[in-house]
């Protein structure tokens, strides 16, 4: 194997810091971005994602269930994800 193939290997397929997990494909905020497979935290999400951690963020198509920094989603891949900025408005 050349150092180019083992260099495109290592790169899209296992990311050597995180016990072997692979890399896949998610979107934010309709831009594709690579996170590993698993259970990942809102917050890594978000900061893959470039997303202010002030933002909400929400698991498409389920625009109506804000996600929690603190909760974990399990990602496959090609998942999507939407932001948006926290809507203040008291009354």
């Amino acid at each position: 194997m050349t150092g180019k193939e083992q260099e495109e290997v290592k790169g899209s397929v296992v990311h050597g810091d995180n016990h072997g997990k692979e890399m896949v494909m998610i979107y934010v905020n309709d831009i594709a971005v690579e996170i590993h497979r698993g259970h990942q935290a809102v917050a890594a999400i978000k900061a893959v994602g470039n997303v202010p951690s002030t933002d909400i963020l929400y698991l498409m198509p389920n625009y109506e269930a804000a996600l929690n920094d603190n909760d974990s989603i399990t990602i496959k891949g090609e998942e999507r994800f939407k932001s948006c900025a926290p809507s203040g408005g008291s009354s």
